[in-house]
């Protein structure tokens, strides 16, 4: 992936301001947008505050709140003034964005409390496609994004939702602004920034459906792998995740990871569930390596923290893995994590493996 979403937020600024200038010489403050509660004037206030917020953060790189400051419009700001500061914003932003090391994460809320840089970027274009509609809808301006801005954002941060016939149409809808064929409206949403989980020598980085389709196609799916990395497990892997993701099933925190170094920010491989837990809170993990990672506690390490971060939850109550009986180095592992070889019963209550593979269960909660 080359563009990590700098050029993208300077497109959707500029295309955003290229449609609302031609209504310029209106009083914005006295224009509801859409359907929200502020004007129009307010809203495009908001696009910019926000722009320039996650460029802050990510600038200023805090872990557990928000930079303490905002922007607000001077009392005698008209249409054309507010739109400059958006160019200004989007353009802070941009270059932030790509000054900004592809580790680094800063404090975002929603949902697991940070976001990287392609995380901010994505924030950055809904902020702007969104309220854009929402004034060019109070001013009664015909606004359509180009298709690859709407779909730039519902594959980084709309991870949960199934795609539509048509991006911009799917992001409305995803955003209560609109309706799709057959999908009840949406009263409530929140965007998802990808999961990651620390250990000792790695992060487990979640894939997102983006990241996911690069590298099924044969990509580097926005990691910077080692030389014989992704194996084909991970490139697998993230097939299964782009299928789950077009059949709208699948959750983000239940989908793969890829297992990063922290002491040089290199991927090493993939982790992560083969899906969502059944009613009975079991889940199915699975794992590979580039050659040049084995043997060093990578995958032993990736799997304890893995399997804390589910057990903890309250919709899971044990997760399995099934080994090839010839495959020793990772029997290994999976003992090395606390897992166990399945009893009769277990194999009972799971299914029992498919031929030629064994069960291993890492027991949870009894309750």
């Amino acid at each position: 992936m080359a563009d990590m979403g700098g050029e993208r937020v300077t497109e959707a600024v500029a295309d955003a301001v290229a449609v609302l200038r031609a209504a310029v010489d209106r009083n914005w403050e006295t224009v509801r947008a859409g359907r929200t509660e502020w004007s129009c004037l307010k809203t495009a206030e908001h696009i910019a505050s926000d722009l320039i917020a996650y460029a802050g953060q990510l600038a200023g790189r805090p872990q557990d709140r928000y930079v303490p400051f905002e922007i607000h419009l001077e009392d005698d700001t008209d249409a054309e003034g507010a739109l400059q500061v958006i160019e200004t914003g989007g353009t802070l932003l941009a270059a932030t964005i790509r000054a900004t090391p592809r580790e680094v994460r800063a404090f975002h809320p929603y949902p697991f409390r940070s976001a990287n840089r392609t995380g901010f970027a994505a924030m950055g274009i809904a902020e702007v496609l969104l309220h854009t509609y929402d004034i060019a809808e109070g001013l009664g301006l015909p606004y359509e994004p180009p298709a690859h801005l709407p779909e730039h954002v519902l594959t980084r941060i709309f991870p949960e939702v199934q795609p539509g016939p048509d991006p911009w149409r799917t992001l409305l809808w995803a955003t209560g602004r609109g309706d799709l064929p057959d999908r009840a409206p949406r009263t409530q949403w929140r965007w998802s920034n990808n999961l990651v989980l620390p250990t000792e020598r790695l992060t487990l980085q979640g894939v997102t459906p983006a990241s996911a389709a690069e590298l099924a196609a044969g990509g580097d799916g926005d990691f910077e792998w080692v030389e014989d990395g992704p194996f084909e497990g991970t490139r697998e892997a993230a097939g299964m995740t782009i299928k789950a993701y077009e059949a709208g099933v699948h959750r983000p925190e239940f989908g793969l990871f890829a297992l990063v170094r922290r002491e040089d920010g290199r991927a090493i491989g993939g982790m992560g569930f083969h899906g969502a837990p059944d009613e009975d809170g079991r889940a199915e993990v699975g794992y590979d390596l580039a050659e040049s990672a084995r043997g060093q506690g990578y995958a032993t390490e990736a799997l304890r923290a893995l399997g804390d971060w589910a057990l903890a939850r309250d919709d899971v109550r044990s997760l399995c893995a099934t080994i090839e009986p010839d495959n020793a180095a990772s029997q290994r592992v999976i003992a090395r994590a606390g897992y166990l070889r399945a009893t009769v019963e277990e194999e009972q209550a799971y299914g029992e493996a498919e031929p030629g593979l064994r069960l291993y269960v890492l027991p949870g909660r009894a309750d």
